[in-house]
């Protein structure tokens, strides 16, 4: 069982994949799509959650999805289908990071995913392309709310504190129109959810082969959180506008580090 299919299986039964309830992934995409705005665009998509609920909610917006993941493309067009928005939704299978197209964007997400861009300034600099005059970005960020370990580090990156990932957000050109802390509750709950979810798996499933090794890591990636970064970790969503035109230019990673899901 690779990770990308513990991934998927953990993330079964939360909302998205990031620690928000519903509640929150509705009050950001309220104040994420602009009045009269047409096309949205999810950098890092995944089953493309975020960009069902916005074409469920807006009957009028057409949206494009990219990710690497076949596997979770292929349940997003199976959600599209469900749902009936599947004539509105566009899915690339392609890196995110390299993604180029003809269209303008009104709302461009990148939520939990800024780690395929190197980190959440290249994040935004790749949104930055994409966004139509007037449009927003709404990007989804880890913050350390406390001093981390060395092992809270190696396990999620070189975090910012909040104060400062804001603050760097703003030097780079960007005016926060809308923001939200997960909340304690929300943290933990998305925690339980994937980890429990991925041992429930584990226990339903005793004869797959791959069931010691799921239930190994929910007991591994559990113990992680629990010590190595409950108190210390926090996620901000922004959503942003432009404080100044600035040229797109071209998006330079920076070393790869560690997706926290």
């Amino acid at each position: 069982m690779n990770r990308e299919q513990i991934s998927a299986i953990a993330h079964t039964a939360h909302p998205v994949k990031a620690p928000l309830d519903d509640d929150s992934v509705r009050r950001l995409l309220d104040h994420g799509v602009p009045p009269g705005a047409e096309r949205v665009l999810d950098l890092g998509c995944g089953t493309a959650a975020w960009l069902l609920r916005a074409l469920t909610a807006h009957p009028g917006l057409r949206a494009e999805g990219v990710d690497t993941s076949a596997d979770a493309l292929a349940l997003a067009r199976r959600g599209a289908r469900e749902q009936g928005v599947e004539d509105r939704l566009v899915l690339h299978q392609r890196d995110a990071a390299d993604f180029t197209g003809p269209d303008t964007f009104d709302l461009v997400l990148s939520v939990g995913a800024t780690h395929a861009f190197g980190g959440l300034l290249p994040t935004l600099a790749a949104a930055r392309r994409h966004l139509a005059p007037g449009g927003r970005v709404l990007v989804g960020e880890g913050f350390w709310d406390g001093t981390p370990t060395p092992e809270a580090v190696d396990l999620l990156g070189d975090l910012a504190d909040l104060p400062t990932t804001v603050e760097r957000v703003v030097a780079d050109g960007w005016t926060p129109v809308h923001g939200h802390i997960s909340t304690r509750r929300e943290l933990d709950a998305y925690e339980w959810s994937c980890w429990g979810t991925l041992a429930g798996w584990a226990l339903d499933h005793p004869t797959d082969p791959d069931s010691v090794q799921a239930l190994q890591t929910a007991a591994a990636r559990r113990t992680e959180w629990l010590r190595g970064y409950r108190d210390v970790f926090g996620f901000l969503c922004l959503v942003l506008r432009p404080t100044a035109d600035r040229p797109a230019g071209r998006v330079t990673r920076r070393p790869d580090r560690p997706c926290p899901w």
